[in-house]
């Protein structure tokens, strides 16, 4: 597991450092290379996770890792990122990248509603990602460049593509050895396939992802820390689970448990980026604490309802009737003064 770790610092500073020159190479801003490139890199483990487990016939696994994921990279990443150093993110995310995020999940809701993933669900999902890259791809073609365009002497661009692939080939192989560790714990612990995929693997698979934004955070690239976050999730919803439902043997089945909540959760994180970002296009370090304090609510009512424990469900009601009700408040009112200022 030490390793693990090890392999995704090396992975995750090699592909910052790599992502931030290409984009002056190139002339485009950190931004896009976050939400395209890095976050295709860091995804790349829970694309395997997710094939490997269809044709091993776990399906819970493969579509709650990708959901659980999903919930994880918002609350989590962006939530420690935030508390780092406050996130200041360009318009195109609130007006473009943001709704291209919702409307992912939107999708991927409207297509489980029957029951499973199917073959022609899997293309469509693809199909939309092929969408969602042209639309950010060519907004950010028209978009203001920021970044460290200003160099001195511009490194060879192979060099670079080379230090970007060798980033995210540690970044995968780092978390594989996390996610087959936390399996092996998991499965002693006798949790059900769907509690593993929403936290044990969900969490594994986001590793490479943490990881980069954190260090994209601690190196002040906020564009590469917050569009690595949404790349990875338009990436998980519509790419993996898209080529997984492709290529499965059979259709992906989606448990009950996941359609009435998992879902629904993981849409209404997506939808609370819209308010966050809208305060001044920056998430500070309180709303940082409040997404942090959502997602050790979630875990506790997921430990609560797969282990029964008295503990955990106390834990779970104090954060509802206390701490989430307080931050949430300070939130609005944020939100509220933002408005005004910019009205």
């Amino acid at each position: 597991m030490l390793s693990g770790l090890l392999l995704l610092l090396i992975g995750a500073e090699l592909s910052v450092r790599a992502a931030v020159h290409l984009a002056a190479i190139f002339k485009v801003r950190p931004l896009i290379v976050g939400l395209t490139v890095v976050a295709m890199g860091t995804s790349a483990p829970q694309m395997a996770v997710s094939l490997q487990a269809a044709f091993a016939d776990n399906t819970d696994i493969a579509v709650g890792s990708v959901i659980g994921g999903n919930i994880f990279n918002v609350l989590v990443i962006l939530g420690l990122c935030a508390l780092i150093i406050p996130l200041r993110v360009a318009r195109q995310v609130l007006r473009v990248d943001i709704p291209l995020m919702i409307g992912a999940c939107l999708l991927a809701i409207g297509l489980s509603w029957s029951g499973e993933f199917s073959k022609l669900d899997g293309a469509l999902l693809l199909a939309g990602l092929l969408f969602c890259l042209i639309v950010i791809i060519r907004q950010g073609g028209h978009a203001p460049r920021h970044g460290h365009a200003e160099t001195t002497e511009k490194p060879r661009t192979f060099t670079r593509i080379l230090m970007l692939a060798t980033g995210l080939l540690l970044l995968t192989a780092g978390g594989h050895l996390l996610v087959d560790a936390s399996v092996v714990i998991a499965i002693h612990l006798g949790l059900s396939e769907r509690i593993v995929g929403l936290t044990i693997i969900a969490i594994g698979t986001s590793l490479p992802a943490l990881m980069t934004s954190l260090i994209a955070a601690f190196r002040g690239e906020r564009d590469i820390a917050v569009g690595n976050v949404i790349g990875s999730n338009l990436f998980n919803l519509l790419g993996v689970l898209g080529l997984t439902a492709l290529v499965a043997p059979v259709p992906l089945t989606i448990s009950p448990n996941a359609l009435v909540f998992d879902l629904p959760i993981m849409l209404g994180v997506s939808l609370l980026c819209v308010p966050l970002f809208y305060s001044g296009y920056r998430i500070d370090r309180l709303e940082g604490l409040f997404l942090l304090s959502l997602y050790l609510t979630y875990g506790l009512h997921i430990l609560s309802i797969s282990t029964g424990m008295a503990l955990a469900e106390r834990l779970e009601s104090k954060m509802l009737t206390l701490v989430l009700p307080v931050l949430g408040a300070v939130v609005v009112w944020g939100t509220i003064r933002a408005w005004r200022r910019q009205h």
